[in-house]
């Protein structure tokens, strides 16, 4: 994802990076050459004088943008519903860690490296779901933050964040029965826990629950038809500005197409998908942070940055 503050207006006509104008330029070249024939031959095609009426346009134009506005509604529910989610995990995240910290009634030197190893854990499932998202293995990140007894079990697992859960409750109920937690605290973590299968389940709906197939073949459908009609109409009306019209207005319905399809798919890699690694460096510097476990600086936008 580009984080990208935003310019003046001139800049702003001209900024590639984060633009689908690069997804659809090729389709944009085609109408407008399209446009340009339209032009010179007047409307014809062969001799037949093709006769369309601009107001059939406006109709059809408006219930195509209305249509338009129900799927990129739907489609920026599904990305805003799973940066939610993240929000989310940040904040559990945290507050796991600070429950471990100040909770766990065990402060000898041994049970200071159990904590981080914990805390490592918990870092390493947002990780895992990060990469379980967006079918990635991402063994950089799991190998130095799981102990190799942990690596073993969770390879060729599918349902890795699942597994890392495993991990934290079985240390968590370790404590109990040594009496390092009570169990009103051993309730309140495990509703922590609980949070975290959550969002974890919230995350895998969206991921495998895309738009209705449907809507995007009948949206895509409509809008190339739309476009490659629309010089037939306008011709007689804008003479030689037609092709400039005609390129603005598919500009306008092929990019909100591009961007529907990009923002419904939120866990993927594109600039404008969400930034999950972003999101997950975040998580370990806070709650490494928070046990006072060396790291590197956190790695924070600047001018632009892609996730």
């Amino acid at each position: 994802m580009i984080v990208r503050q935003r310019t003046n207006w001139l800049k702003m006509l001209f900024i590639w990076r984060g633009s689908v104008l690069k997804k659809i330029v090729v389709q944009l070249t085609i109408i407008t050459l399209f446009s340009l024939a339209i032009y010179f031959f007047k409307g014809k095609i062969f001799d037949y004088k093709v006769h369309l009426n601009p107001t059939i346009f406006t109709l059809i134009g408006l219930a195509l943008a209305i249509f338009m506005g129900f799927c990129n509604s739907a489609s920026y529910d599904r990305f805003w519903e799973g940066r939610k989610l993240w929000g989310l995990l940040v904040i559990e995240t945290r507050s796991l860690t600070r429950q471990i910290l100040s909770l766990v009634n065990d402060s000898s030197p041994e049970a200071k490296e159990e904590k981080e190893k914990i805390i490592k854990l918990i870092s390493a499932f947002a990780w895992s779901l990060n990469f379980q998202l967006r079918d990635k293995s991402g063994t950089e990140h799991l190998e130095r933050l799981l102990s190799s007894e942990q690596l073993e079990q969770v390879k060729n697992k599918k349902f890795i964040p699942n597994i890392i859960l495993g991990f934290i409750a079985d240390w968590l109920n370790e404590q109990n029965k040594k009496g390092n937690i009570d169990t009103i605290v051993m309730t309140s973590m495990d509703h922590q826990l609980n949070q975290f299968s959550t969002i974890s389940g919230g995350c895998e709906r969206i991921y495998n629950t895309p738009l209705p197939f449907a809507y995007s073949v009948l949206l895509h459908r409509t809008v190339y038809l739309y476009c490659f009609w629309l010089p037939f109409g306008l011709v007689d009306t804008l003479g030689w500005m037609m092709p400039l019209i005609v390129l603005l207005i598919s500009y306008t319905f092929i990019a909100l197409d591009a961007i529907i399809q990009e923002i419904g798919e939120p866990f993927g890699e594109e600039e404008n998908d969400l930034a999950l690694n972003s999101i997950c460096r975040t998580i370990e510097f806070s709650i490494f942070e928070q046990a006072g476990i060396p790291q590197g600086e956190l790695k924070k936008p600047d001018t632009y940055f892609v996730d």
